[in-house]
């Protein structure tokens, strides 16, 4: 069994020795290699892998698909940024900003293309790897479209905040197990308890940024605290404020949501903390954490194999940044 740095070192390794790309028209491809270039995590082909792996040997159709979620994980990327108008991504300048709106939207159409043309080498399975992967890749859609929704509602409930981040997010880590497992040969009851358990890693993992930004440690975080409350992003702690609060911190919060002052933020994780929503962050991350567990748990192979996603798991749910 690999660990998944060692998963991400060899599929980073794949990467650079492959031409997924062509090379001509220049002005379309050109930023598609710029993106790869840049310095990733890989977290996603990676976990298709480890799902791959949890039921054997590494197979050349797990490559494949992880090329493919990755891609796919990418032109969702240079979409969002475009739609978020943002003009840096792990550190350099996004597509759009560097290259031009058009060829930014043209370069992340082609990239979605050239995902499907990666899963197309998928020898084993494929009609259900490829039922699983569109049926994600519409969820994921779907989830960005609720996540700007929710920026024009004032009536956003927790629940549909939940729904919302395991769409945007959880369901692509979840199908990337799901795809290495169906891959790997697995039972149709062990294939979907992987699911599940990268399912509620992945919410967990959301709630927890959001309890980070707030009140998670400067030096730590490597950022400061806040950032969520400044742009009045609609994350857990917001909205279950909203619901805890009494009228007289009701209406503090609706003050400071409209408030640019510098002590906004300070003020509103006093508030935070007087509902106890920072708690209530942490009990409802647990939560999910646990029920990801109990899925690992409950698949049907030897305990040694399933070593690397646990502490996988855990490294993630217990990280301060």
């Amino acid at each position: 069994m690999h660990s998944f740095s060692e998963l991400v070192k060899r599929f980073e390794k794949r990467l650079n020795n492959e031409a997924i790309f062509s090379k001509q028209p220049t002005n379309l491809y050109e930023p598609c290699e710029y993106l790869f270039s840049l310095s990733a995590k890989r977290v996603r082909p990676a976990l298709c892998l480890m799902g791959n792996e949890l039921f054997g040997d590494i197979h050349d159709d797990a490559w494949h698909a992880a090329n493919a979620i990755e891609l796919f994980h990418n032109f969702t990327l240079v979409h969002d940024d475009i739609m978020d108008n943002a003009p840096l991504r792990r550190g350099n300048q996004t597509i759009h900003d560097k290259y031009g709106l058009t060829t930014g939207i043209l370069s992340g159409d082609i990239i979605c293309i050239y995902a499907y043309k990666e899963l197309a080498k998928v020898k084993n399975s494929l009609s259900d790897v490829l039922s699983l992967f569109n049926k994600t890749a519409i969820e994921v859609c779907e989830g960005q479209q609720l996540d700007m929704d929710f920026e024009r509602r004032d009536d956003v409930s927790i629940d549909e905040y939940i729904n919302m981040i395991a769409l945007k997010t959880s369901v692509l880590l979840a199908c990337s197990l799901k795809i290495g497992a169906i891959i790997g040969g697995a039972s149709e009851d062990d294939a979907d308890l992987l699911y599940q358990f990268g399912k509620n890693v992945g919410i967990a993992f959301q709630l927890q940024d959001d309890y980070l930004d707030a009140f998670g440690d400067t030096k730590d975080v490597g950022k400061q605290n806040g950032g969520d409350i400044k742009a009045n992003k609609k994350t857990y702690l917001l909205l279950k404020a909203i619901e805890q609060a009494d009228k007289k911190q009701l209406k503090k919060i609706k003050k400071l949501l409209k408030a640019g002052s510098d002590d906004k933020v300070e003020n509103m994780l006093k508030v935070y903390k007087a509902t106890e929503v920072d708690t209530m962050c942490k009990n409802i991350m647990q939560d999910y954490s646990s029920k990801a567990f109990e899925n690992l748990k409950a698949i049907n192979v030897a305990d040694e194999n399933k070593k690397p996603l646990k502490e996988l798991a855990s490294y993630l749910l217990n990280r301060e940044k």
